[in-house]
């Protein structure tokens, strides 16, 4: 199960690493073997080392007291090598890197569902519109609790346990035993796996008659492809001014983020370029199409979580006077890494030259090698600083000024400042909100209210919904007698402080499961809207239209 990016509360050490991970790849970087190696300088410098290294693991292997595993010993030893480099070289065993891939892949193979674990139980939220668990019977609020000969119950359920015995190849079969509400005896189900496509647009829609709304989550396979319909779709609908949202879309390939880039830029304008050690690895990359949008106000929105391929986009759209950049500083990732597969199938992710964006700056925050400790923390340095809070907070360092086409001034070193800046509100963040989100409960009460009532949603239509719906206090009530019965106590001032946005989460919550199953192409336009009600980031960039309008017409006024 992919949690939705809001639900990421916290700033967690697998969240900072995120962008480490997805930020990693030249579009002509799957070069490995003797291509990587070939016609580079001679292996006789390292032979030394190399044959150190060996000794001391044969002495290990035949010597040493216990019994100790050599492969441990080499992944630990390659681990350890690599801290001596920048923060973004990384080594991955051979599971790591498959699960790293499957980010950026567009599909899997596996039954096509989204669940959710409450109680210690799997709960069906919905299957996937034509997937093989739709098509078997497999209905939404259905308990999953043994999938083949494994219970699926207990304490020790959990998502990997889930993926590993739902997930499998393409054709196989998988026998799942299912409780459904109403039914009194168990029902059982033989479902064959399929390809089963991911999706890395997340929302497409008209906000009004004229403005478009694009919600992009990483840059994958699929990317552009669905960038481009998506956008396709919008400007059949009317749309002359666009939000593109990039906020927390940790990157990914970079020729998918140059060609979105390219769809909003003219002529054959720089769009990013990148130097390294060795000249193989320098090149340039500009606008080559005519693009469906390159006219038209945009605003991107950014904020911390935004990196490498989005800040990829962002910069070349800033330096080229072309969109407003709204919200907080970016990342900082501006390194970029080829992958090279290894025999026993682990991966190197090797850094090979840096990204610079049309105005010559580059991204990438200072690092210090063999200190990824205080790399990771850098974030929640931004936050006690003040950064996330306070424009004023975000220093610059006038070292590394740059200017736009235009003339505007911008800075490098250390991610995108955004044209406008907008503070992060953790007015409505307790503890007790928190614990709602651990146990899933705002889920599950979203669920049943939509199973409930699904006959009534869908025939009153989402606009209805939309424009009429409240999210009650009995339906409330109801939320936080669930958590109290799970054993979460009931804390009436941090409730109080965090209402309106558990308000907001269930009548999203209730939008998707009400509506998206019906959606083939992966948007889940219903949860973005209803969220978009609580969202000031995205209020705020919808009153800036003005000021976006007026710099793409040449009114280059640098902005706080």
């Amino acid at each position: 199960m992919k949690e939705p990016e809001h639900e990421k509360i916290r700033n967690d050490k697998a969240t900072v690493r995120l962008p480490m991970l997805l930020g990693i790849t030249l579009a002509a970087g799957m070069l490995i073997g003797a291509t990587f190696f070939g016609g580079g300088k001679s292996l006789n410098n390292i032979g030394r080392g190399y044959s150190k290294f060996k000794e001391v693991l044969q002495l290990i292997e035949n010597n040493y007291v216990d019994s100790v595993n050599t492969d441990d010993l080499v992944d630990y030893s390659i681990a350890k090598m690599l801290e001596k480099l920048d923060p973004h070289t990384t080594y991955m065993n051979p599971q790591d890197a498959v699960a790293a891939r499957t980010q950026l892949e567009g599909g899997f193979d596996g039954i096509g569902v989204e669940f959710n674990i409450y109680k210690d139980t799997v709960y069906v939220v919905t299957p996937m519109a034509g997937g093989p668990s739709e098509t078997a019977g497999i209905l939404s609020g259905d308990k999953i609790i043994k999938v083949d000969n494994t219970e699926m119950t207990g304490s020790k359920l959990d998502n990997a346990l889930v993926f590993k015995k739902l997930r499998g190849k393409k054709g196989t079969e998988v026998k799942l035993m299912v409780l459904r509400k109403g039914e009194k005896k168990p029902l059982l189900f033989t479902v064959q796996r399929d390809r089963i496509p991911t999706y890395s647009v997340d929302a497409a829609y008209m906000v009004d008659d004229k403005t478009g709304y694009i919600k992009v989550n990483r840059f994958s396979e699929t990317t552009y492809d669905e960038f481009k319909k998506a956008l396709g779709t919008l400007k059949q609908k009317g749309m002359t001014q666009m939000v593109l949202d990039l906020r927390n879309n940790p990157g990914g390939y970079m020729d998918r983020a140059t060609s979105l880039a390219d769809e909003f830029i003219s002529g054959d304008k720089l769009l990013v370029y990148t130097d390294g050690k060795d000249d193989r690895y320098d090149r340039q990359t500009k606008a080559r199409i005519a693009g469906q949008f390159e006219d038209g106000p945009v605003i991107v929105l950014m904020d911390e979580g935004s990196a490498s391929a989005s800040e990829i986009v962002a910069g070349a759209l800033q330096d080229q006077d072309r969109a407003l950049i709204v919200g907080r500083r970016s990342f900082g990732k501006g390194l970029v890494q080829m992958p090279v597969m290894l025999s026993d199938g682990s991966e190197l992710r090797l850094t090979i030259s840096r990204y610079y964006t049309p105005s010559g700056r580059s991204i990438q925050k200072p690092y210090v090698a063999g200190h990824s400790e205080d790399y990771e923390k850098e974030l929640e340095a931004r936050s006690k600083s003040g950064e996330y809070y306070v424009a004023d907070s975000i220093k610059n360092n006038e070292k590394y000024k740059f200017k736009t086409a235009g003339g505007r001034t911008v800075f490098g070193a250390g991610g995108i400042t955004p044209d406008v800046f907008v503070p992060r509100d953790t007015l409505f963040m307790t503890k007790y909100l928190i614990q709602l989100f651990n146990k899933n409960i705002v889920r599950e009460q979203a669920m049943e209210y939509a199973n409930d009532h699904r006959k009534q949603l869908e025939k009153d239509g989402f606009a209805s919904y939309k424009k009429n719906f409240v999210v009650t206090d009995a339906m409330l009530k109801r939320l936080t007698d669930d958590a109290s019965a799970q054993g979460i106590k009931f804390n009436e001032a941090e409730y109080k402080r965090s209402k309106k946005y558990i308000q907001t989460q269930l009548k999203a919550y209730i939008a998707q499961y009400a509506w998206r199953q019906g959606h083939r192409d992966g948007l889940n336009n219903e949860f973005f809207e209803m969220l978009s009600e609580g969202d000031e980031t995205y209020k705020k960039a919808l009153t800036l239209f003005d000021r976006a309008r007026l710099l793409e017409k040449g009114g280059y006024a640098s902005h706080k």
